[in-house]
């Protein structure tokens, strides 16, 4: 891994070096994967679930050990979209194992095989688009079979798994689960944010993933350990830290990482070699950050519906709310109806702009809450 320029990395992996503590996160999922269970990782946005998988993933062991693939489906909108995403991973992580592995996948995936390709140089080329993938169920049917026939035991994690619920595709669950428990060479992570629908997924006896999984909820890394870890890498930056400032700084971050992240990142920047970083410079960074999003949060707010932009302002003013349809919610910020709030509320969170776990509705972007504030 290169070094960075700032150690506060608040985009992918770089490495252990700036990867911070959850070793009892990482050795509950080498017990797990080792006893043959797959894992339902669930977390709030933002809380370090890709991060910690690819750290785990990272681990000399089970590199040595297995074929190890990740994809995030967030954004994909149907089964053929995963199966695109989840071939191209196969194929690109399995390059530096040679002709010997890539033969095995390529003779496995009948379907896909007019879309890859190879160099002179046995390198491959995945072309295939989405649109090639014809027969979903049959791609499907294939990538089980390579998982199965693979010459190294396999370990996939799809984050936002929550994400299949939206596809068009009929039964996605029951298929899915029926593959996965066919499957004696491949184990599964399934990660996501959405935490009550990750829950209806796996502890509802109705559904088809009920009691399949070992369910695995991340919190907060604790403040103590990130202390450590962030005054060791001031320090390695010839700079200080003082006492205060992490304790300081996750109190605005409400300890979600990503935030924590962004920052000490800020911080970090703003702090010249042989300085020292205090606490005042806490809210300096909070009030550099939000001005510096301020007019992609202006768009944001431009492009939604009033109704919605006046719950979403009503929420972001008074903080994680239970009852956003009582009277005194209604009443304190001026808003038309209980029924309208419940209507603009459905809106946002469509849209993502709002978070529901455990009956309490949040903004979701912590940032970008403190910014509405001033509204």
């Amino acid at each position: 891994m290169k070094a960075q320029v700032n150690p506060f990395v608040i985009s992918g992996y770089e490495g252990v070096r700036y990867f911070c503590d959850r070793k009892q996160e990482i050795a509950q999922l080498q017990q797990e994967i080792a006893n043959g269970n797959n894992v339902a990782l669930v977390a709030t946005r933002r809380m370090g679930k890709s991060g910690l998988i690819h750290h785990y993933f990272n681990q000399p062991n089970i590199q040595e050990q297995y074929y190890t693939f990740f994809i995030d489906i967030y954004d994909t909108q149907s089964l053929r979209e995963l199966l695109h995403k989840l071939s191209r991973e196969i194929l690109t992580r399995l390059k530096p194992y040679g002709a010997r592995a890539l033969q095995r996948f390529w003779d496995t995936m009948r379907s896909l095989q007019p879309g890859i390709s190879f160099s002179p140089m046995g390198e491959p080329s995945f072309n295939v688009q989405v649109g090639d993938i014809q027969e979903g169920d049959a791609t499907l049917e294939e990538i089980f079979r390579y998982l199965e026939l693979a010459d190294k035991p396999c370990i996939v994690a799809i984050d936002e798994f929550q994400q299949i619920n939206t596809f068009p595709e009929k039964n996605i669950e029951a298929k899915l689960r029926t593959y996965v428990q066919q499957c004696h060479n491949a184990q599964f992570i399934f990660a996501g944010s959405q935490r009550h629908t990750m829950s209806a997924m796996f502890m509802n006896a109705s559904r088809p993933f009920y009691q399949s999984v070992s369910v695995m909820h991340l919190g907060s890394i604790d403040m103590a350990n990130y202390d450590v870890f962030a005054k060791n890498l001031f320090a390695e930056g010839g700079r200080n830290l003082s006492d205060g400032v992490t304790d300081a700084v996750y109190q605005l971050s409400k300890g979600v990482t990503w935030y924590t992240q962004k920052l000490f990142n800020t911080m970090y920047a703003a702090t010249p070699p042989g300085e020292t970083c205090d606490a005042e410079q806490v809210e300096e960074a909070l009030e550099y950050i939000l001005k510096t999003q301020s007019y992609s949060y202006e768009e944001i707010l431009f492009r939604l519906p009033e109704k919605q932009k006046m719950v979403l302002i009503a929420l972001a003013k008074n903080g994680p709310t239970k009852s956003i349809t009582s009277a005194a919610f209604v009443k304190k910020y001026s808003l038309q109806s209980a029924s309208t709030v419940q209507s603009a509320m459905r809106g946002l969170l469509e849209k993502d702009f709002v978070t529901l776990e455990q009956g309490i509705y949040s903004v979701y972007d912590l940032f970008m809450a403190y910014w509405l504030r001033s509204k």
